[in-house]
């Protein structure tokens, strides 16, 4: 039998060359390696032919791709050949459109009731070239990148790493393992592919073959994909000698969708199908067919290399160049997700899905109403109006969620907790239900509902520790505690621990509520959710738990808690508890503080005494917030219209009765602007006051003759004041009249207000006590907020709620408490 030859290709040989370069060796150190003479390495580099043998173990040494380096014999055969292959590609797609056109063109999930073109909905992909949970950075690195410092922004699918359109990755890369969350467009992403190719839009020179992994693994008679795809295709008239002429000559885009999907006991078995497929060299059939010439030489070989006892690597690399792959000028595109990849593919690249941005979900909107009732434009203006809810919307799978449940109301869910719940159960059960797939459970006493209850307890740690990213021993240390705990666990600290890893990965892989953002660093997929898991823990496994709800109630004054409270009572079948532990809560913080105490006395006394027809708590609210802002921002008032403005805005916020705003009642106003006069008396620059219009018409005299028959007493003490003020023009003039007699003046304003309207007092709080009265209104924004969110509360709190906000204790005490 005679020994073949193989010589490098122009390409190859500068490969070779840039090889041995990197490991600074030399010919002879390669020829050494290899166990041949100098003077073979020294021929393969002039391009000349050597022998079968050393050409292989030269590449195995150097670790370079033989197929990458030796020359190519297919393609004068390729060229001889071309008009009758693409004849044959043009047939084959005509043949198989309506099949491909059947299985991709259409998308139908989670409730939807009838499919959609994909063409219709579909929103082109963007590929991130590094796989984020493999970046090596810390967590100062990630919150950094995050911009944590404005909690309210604070967005988890915010990616830095450059987005390269989906198209352009799969032409860069024609052997590619696209990894992806849950629900990110992974097998969408595919069917598209399929659809460009086989319409003539992308690649048309090549035939689309789709394959769904869950269901090749599952086929009668586990055949191999060969065989597969000629049982799928010869209904349409396409035989199986064509199907291998179209791989033998490149032209086929192999989509292989879901290896995460393949149940466990197939795993290894679709695997090395997969391996064997872009190999080309373990299929007997097609080897038999293709090489029959060397199939003695074949046997003689593997023989000899049983003899030397040669490492199977060996054995495969030297098949890969005696019988040529002739199937890897195909494309070939697996789709996985991304914690759930076991197995690496060493010609492939690795790129990942990105989240959606926002240019891609107003198209995915667009693209949704563009033939409903509800229009995009109202959707994507209330999920701008709701970070949170739009922080979902960056995963495809839950942005088709939320326009569903737009689509059905014209609107969100006023109670935030049960939009999410929706999406969790999505991602924990409906998502693959839906496609009947059923996933192997990595720990069998973890049941969907303990899972909840697992994340809900890391949640809270993390949360209530700041940690929005944590370690993944962290996590594992959680999971731990859990599941120690559960009927028949081990007891082995070894075995928990890899029990523990095992659950984590399930969780990523399997419903993407816990990500790796990093090597070794994780977090919830979304802060919502972490929200949602932290208040469920409070509500839902400590229901019953009085020192659960207190632990809450010391985070009513943290900012980035607001969220959870929300949520906690939305969850909550009711909300009276809590609530009224929130309200006890606030009125505890001014209770030992007598002047605070004063200052809300003088806040029911004055509500009181105004006649005007609003209920108490509304008028309250205006005082109260009025003299807040005086206390708070008196420094920086520089015009009665900055004033008029930040007590709007905070009386809005406490707006109970959605009454018509008493803001304008005319009563209000008048006490309103003179209270504003006197800060300006107080507080006199002569940049903004030298215009006596603004003093005199424009605040004083216009206010006069409106409320003249409020307060007849009032109207002459006023005017005397009025006559008080220099009747000249010159603004020296102005300020030395107001340097001599403006405290006079002043003080005599006072003393006016607080005889006849009972405003006006000098409230001369501590900064101490400024800040805690601004966390007592803040408190009080929270409370009222709550109870108007869609929660479940009785009426009797809700009143008692409305009745004794911002009263003083001892008015308090007046009022029966309701009974729960």
């Amino acid at each position: 039998m005679s020994r073949r030859t193989l010589q490098a290709s122009a390409e190859g040989i500068k490969k070779i060359k840039a090889a041995l370069k990197k490991k600074k060796w030399t010919q002879d150190y390669l020829a050494g390696c290899v166990g041949c003479h100098r003077q073979t390495i020294w021929s393969l580099l002039k391009g000349n032919p050597i022998d079968y043998d050393c050409f292989i173990d030269i590449c195995s040494q150097l670790k370079l791709e033989q197929n990458e380096i030796v020359k190519d014999e297919l393609i004068e055969e390729n060229q001889q050949s071309k008009i009758n292959i693409d004849v044959l590609v043009q047939e084959v797609r005509q043949k198989i459109k309506p099949f491909i056109q059947e299985r991709c063109g259409t998308m139908r999930v989670l409730d939807m009731t009838q499919p959609i073109g994909l063409n219709d909905i579909y929103t082109k992909v963007n590929i991130l070239e590094k796989i984020t949970g493999l970046r090596r950075k810390e967590i100062a690195d990630l919150l950094q990148e995050y911009n944590c410092e404005d909690f309210e922004r604070f967005g988890l699918g915010k990616i830095q790493e450059k987005r390269v359109p989906g198209l352009e990755a799969v032409e860069k890369y024609p052997k590619l393992m696209i990894l992806g969350k849950p629900g990110a467009g992974k097998t969408t992403f595919l069917k598209y592919l399929a659809i460009q190719c086989i319409e003539g839009s992308f690649q048309p020179g090549r035939v689309p073959i789709f394959i769904t992994l869950k269901d090749f693994a599952e086929a009668k008679n586990k055949p191999n994909f060969m065989e597969y795809i000629s049982q799928q295709y010869s209904v349409y008239g396409v035989t199986t000698t064509q199907v291998n002429y179209l791989f033998k000559h490149g032209r086929a885009i192999i989509l292989l969708d879901g290896l995460d999907e393949v149940r466990e006991e197939d795993s290894y078995r679709i695997v090395n199908h997969i391996r064997d497929f872009y190999e080309n060299y373990s299929y007997s059939d097609e080897f038999k067919i293709e090489q029959t010439e060397y199939s003695q030489e074949y046997q003689n070989y593997l023989e000899e290399y049983s003899k030397k006892r040669q490492s199977t690597a060996n054995i495969t690399a030297w098949l890969r160049i005696k019988f040529p792959n002739k199937y890897y000028r195909n494309f070939f595109i697996i789709t996985c997700r991304i914690a759930a990849k076991e197995y690496t593919f060493e010609t492939f690249s690795e790129v990942e899905v990105a989240d959606f941005d926002d240019e891609q979900i107003a198209t995915f909107a667009n693209n949704w109403f563009k033939y409903k009732t509800v229009k995009s434009d109202k959707f994507l203006q209330r999920l701008a109006e709701n970070r949170r809810i739009y922080e979902l919307a960056t995963n495809p799978l839950l942005l088709t969620l939320l326009c569903l449940v737009f689509e059905e109301s014209g609107d969100f869910p006023a109670n935030r907790s049960e939009l999410y719940k929706e999406g969790i159960d999505a991602l924990l059960k409906k998502w693959d239900a839906k496609r009947g797939i059923y996933r192997d459970q990595v720990y069998k006493k973890l049941s969907v509902q303990r899972k909840e209850d697992l994340l809900s307890k890391i949640a809270l740690n993390t949360f209530e520790r700041s940690d929005y990213f944590f370690k993944q021993k962290v996590a594992e240390q959680h999971i731990i505690e859990y599941i120690r705990n559960l009927p028949d666990a081990s007891t082995d600290p070894e075995a928990l621990q890899l029990d523990s890893e095992r659950v984590l990965k399930s969780l990523e892989a399997q419903h993407g509520l816990l990500v790796e953002r990093a090597k070794g660093i994780y977090s919830f997929s979304h802060l919502t959710f972490h929200e949602y898991f932290t208040a469920r823990e409070f509500i839902t496994v400590q229901q019953s738990s009085a020192v659960a709800l207190k632990n809450l109630l010391e985070h009513m004054m943290a900012k980035r808690w607001r969220e959870v409270f929300f949520l906690a009572l939305g969850m909550s079948p009711s909300a009276d508890h809590l609530l009224l532990l929130m309200k006890k809560k606030v009125d505890v913080m001014v209770a030992a503080d007598e002047e605070l105490q004063e200052f809300l006395i003088w806040v029911n006394q004055k509500s009181i005494s105004v006649n005007i027809p609003y209920k108490l708590v509304t008028v309250r609210t205006f005082y109260f917030t009025h003299n807040l802002v005086r206390v708070r921002e008196l420094v920086r008032i520089q015009d009665l219209t900055r004033v008029r403005d930040l007590v709007h805005d905070l009386f809005r916020n406490l707006n109970l009765t959605r009454e018509c705003d008493p803001i304008c009642d005319v009563e209000l106003i008048y006490d309103f602007n003179l209270v504003g006069v006197l800060d300006l008396v107080r507080l006199f620059n002569f940049m903004f006051v030298h215009d006596r219009i603004l003093m005199r018409d424009r605040v004083l005299i216009r206010n006069l003759d409106h409320v003249n028959n409020l307060n007849p007493q009032l109207k002459s003490p006023l005017q005397q004041l009025r006559n008080q003020l220099p009747n000249t023009e010159e603004c020296q003039q102005y300020e030395q009249w107001w340097e001599t007699n403006g405290k006079k003046w002043a003080e005599q304003l006072r003393a006016i207000m607080i005889k006849y309207r009972n405003i006006g007092h000098d409230w001369q709080f501590s900064e101490q006590q400024k800040e805690l009265l601004q966390q007592y209104y803040d408190a009080n924004k929270l409370l009222v907020e709550c109870l108007n969110s869609d929660c479940y509360v009785s009426r009797e709190v809700r009143q008692y709620i409305e009745d004794t906000l911002l009263l003083p204790n001892s008015e308090i005490e007046k009022y029966p408490k309701p009974n729960l």
